[in-house]
């Protein structure tokens, strides 16, 4: 039997210190709801590490992660701290055992002031489209 993993780690900066452990309260209060959902998704851990600076989110998965959740928490704080700018991270899926189309990833990039996804690719579904479009399509043979 094979084990899936989604797999990320990347930062959001919040501004200020005051902002990270308040973004702490936030997150606490999503796992909460999280918990309550049936089944509840494997979302993602988030701290603040000396070493990114006293302002800066370290988001990442354990064993696995949501890349969903991360943009729900991420579009929470922006509106919390009023963030603007983009932001973006990517991910990785991974198997713990070799299977046909088991492994890619993806992006998505977030304009932060105005709460909206800029762009977003998985890799999955751009293999598929790319394999199945005539040829003379950008990314076709």
């Amino acid at each position: 039997m094979a084990d899936f993993f989604t797999h990320f780690s990347c930062l959001l900066d919040v501004r200020t210190p005051e902002n990270a452990a308040r973004a702490l309260d936030l997150y606490n209060r999503m796992m909460e709801e999280n918990a309550a959902d049936d089944p509840p998704s494997e979302a993602f851990l988030l701290s603040i590490q000396p070493e990114h600076g006293g302002t800066r989110l370290w988001i990442r998965d354990d064993t696995t992660g949501d890349p969903q959740a991360v943009i729900e928490f991420v579009l929470r704080c922006a509106e919390e701290f009023g963030l603007t700018g983009r932001w973006g991270f990517q991910w990785a899926n991974t198997c713990s055992r070799p299977r046909v189309n088991a492994f890619g990833g993806g992006a998505h990039v977030l304009d932060l002031g105005r709460r909206k996804t800029v762009a977003w690719i998985a890799t999955n579904g751009w293999l598929d489209r790319t394999l199945s479009t005539r040829p003379g399509k950008r990314g076709a043979p």
